[in-house]
């Protein structure tokens, strides 16, 4: 089964049993500072997981792009990929435990759907612990249903446990779907330990809620969240090893071996499916407007696009290159993400760019090692580049220390890896202190102060059309506790007389009390509307429109207040360039 049909069974399956199909978010999170990416299904679902209405009902079903960049270093080998598509179905308040695993078994064995038969399955079902009991209930469920009790594990909350997604918050049991990859017959006694049994689909039950004192609690509205990742289940199905022999990157390799003189060695392999990894990532985290940078997603985008430069250069490929590799995904993925086909102009020019400017740094780099090589006698017998100089050129330059030693060892010298790594890992626990410290809030953040800010935000971006042009339209939000940061496009820096004029608007607007009231509509309604939304292509058929009477109109689906009157005092704390043609604000409300 092709990775494309496989998409449409599994949504006609849910849609067939009254979900509705959402279309797929955003890689870039809306209106959340938790995260860089969208990293599952159900990350942009959080509000409605929560207790919030959803405008497309209880039930939902979609196939969400992601990304994981945890793992960036371990992309290459068998399993690990930055850029993945997870199909996902929803129960919001709605049908539990024994809907979710019929429905589950049902799609999975039956001829209509996948045929996949009762014997290539196992399951694992929480075991229970001081917080919560043993998941009897779906242990039970998969009985009757035909899996072997022998088929059955028990396993902790480390194994079958979901969230919270913050400190506190929805979650609960899950129960996990293994597929038998080895030759034979799978053995009658399931091993979860065992590789050959592979996971294919988790069902997450969120039947509890986690409070600040670290104790769990029944929630009133239990969910059902699933994931099946696509491109793991697309090569189970085909009895491939690796995902990188199906369809979903096999024109990629091609296009590689085209590129590099046909090279298909073994030794080439892991530079290859990188290559082939990262760049099927760029190609969608440019689509949905990120560009390279040095600093969150504009950073990450960044290393990709680097680390598949350098690879390309092991296989010999002198040309630039990503740009080709990025017109094989769009012809690749185009059909189903409209979006690669609508933004190919803006992808291949910024990597063409990114390639260029990279070219320059690689020469930069070039010089800074040979002087820092220049610095140690040529007399000394045991020659070696220090631990924290080679950290450098991989932080500044982007050279990865595979590239540090094979240069050293050309020119006669070791490079201290303990001494790197070391560096390494202090960089490490640096960017994590300071991600737990910037990355607050988040989607599931309902506060009174994080929903008067963002209510703000409303007020803001109307304020800034006023002033600057209708051209000066939303490119993103970050959202907390303490402040608003705003994205808009605006090729210039702001005047101070036109921050003035700006703030002075939307305290006229708090001051007036403006009603702020919500309706459901269609998302064609809502453009006739006059309503405006940044992330328009990632609603589903029906949208929310929020009114803040006489003064804005927008899609939005975070927090609001009713009436802007207890915003308090709006001021703009910056004025600031986010990246070519686009400028942020940073806002607080006193």
């Amino acid at each position: 089964m092709k990775a494309s049909d496989l998409r449409i069974k599994y949504m006609g399956f849910f849609a067939d049993r009254g979900h509705a199909v959402m279309k797929s978010a955003p890689l870039v999170p809306e209106n959340d500072p938790t995260v860089l990416f969208t990293t599952a299904g159900m990350h942009p679902l959080v509000p409605y997981l929560s207790g919030q209405a959803h405008p497309l009902g209880k039930r939902l079903v979609n196939c969400q792009k992601c990304i994981r960049t945890v793992d960036i270093d371990e992309v290459g080998d068998e399993v690990h990929l930055t850029f993945f598509e997870m199909l996902g179905n929803w129960s919001l308040g709605d049908y539990f435990k024994k809907e979710a695993l019929e429905f589950s078994y049902e799609f999975l064995t039956s001829e209509k759907w996948l045929g996949i038969s009762i014997e290539k399955l196992a399951v694992t079902v929480f075991a229970g612990d001081g917080d919560a009991p043993f998941d009897a209930e779906a242990f039970g469920i998969w009985k009757a249903l035909g899996i072997n009790e022998k088929r059955i594990a028990k396993r902790p909350k480390k194994d079958n446990w979901w969230g919270p997604a913050g400190q506190t918050g929805p979650c609960g049991p899950d129960t996990e779907v293994f597929y038998w990859t080895g030759d034979g017959l799978a053995p009658a006694d399931f091993n979860p330990e065992d590789p050959r049994w592979v996971e294919i689909w988790n069902n997450v039950f969120m039947q509890y809620s986690k409070n600040a004192e670290g104790g769990f609690e029944i929630l009133c509205q239990k969910n059902v969240d699933t994931g099946m990742g696509l491109e793991r289940v697309t090569a189970v199905l085909q009895g491939k090893k690796t995902c990188y022999e199906t369809e979903l990157f096999t024109p990629l390799l091609l296009r590689l071996s085209e590129l590099s003189g046909s090279q298909t060695e073994a030794k080439t392999e892991k530079s290859r499916r990188i290559i082939a990894d990262h760049m099927r990532a760029a190609t969608f985290m440019i689509a949905d407007g990120i560009i390279p940078g040095n600093v969150d997603q504009g950073y990450v985008l960044r290393r990709l696009i680097r680390r598949s430069i350098r690879e390309g250069k092991k296989l010999s490929i002198g040309d630039p290159f990503t740009h080709l590799m990025a017109e094989t995904v769009i012809d690749n993925y185009g059909q189903f993400y409209l979006e690669l086909e609508r933004e190919k102009n803006t992808i291949i020019a910024e990597l063409k760019k990114e390639e260029e400017q990279f070219g320059k740094t690689i020469e930069k780099g070039m010089r800074e090692f040979e002087k820092t090589i220049a610095k140690i006698p040529a007399h000394v017998t045991n020659r070696v580049l220090g631990g924290r100089n080679a950290f450098y050129l991989y932080e500044t330059y982007g050279f990865p220390i595979e590239l540090t030693e094979e240069m050293a060892s050309e020119n006669g010298f070791k490079v201290d890896r303990k001494g790197f790594e070391e560096s390494f890992l202090k960089h490490q626990e640096l960017s994590r202190k300071g991600a737990e410290q910037k990355f607050k809030g988040g989607l599931a953040d309902n506060s009174e102060a994080t929903t008067r800010l963002h209510t703000a935000t409303h007020l803001l971006h109307a304020a800034l059309r006023k002033v600057l042009g209708e051209h000066a339209t939303q490119k993103g939000s970050n959202i907390n506790e303490e402040r608003l940061r705003f994205d808009f496009s605006h090729s210039e820096k702001m005047t101070p007389e036109q921050i003035r004029e700006v703030e002075s608007i939307v305290n006229d607007a708090i001051r007036a009390n403006l009603r702020m009231t919500c309706e459901e509509m269609s998302v064609e309604e809502a453009k006739k509307s006059g309503a405006i939304g940044l992330f328009i292509d990632k609603y589903g058929e029906k949208v929310k429109v929020y009114n803040i009477e006489g003064f804005s109109r927008e899609i939005c689906g975070g927090p609001h207040v009713e009436d802007t009157g207890v915003l308090g005092k709006f001021r703009i704390l910056k004025e600031e360039s986010s990246s070519q043609g686009v400028r942020r604000i940073k806002a607080v409300l006193e």
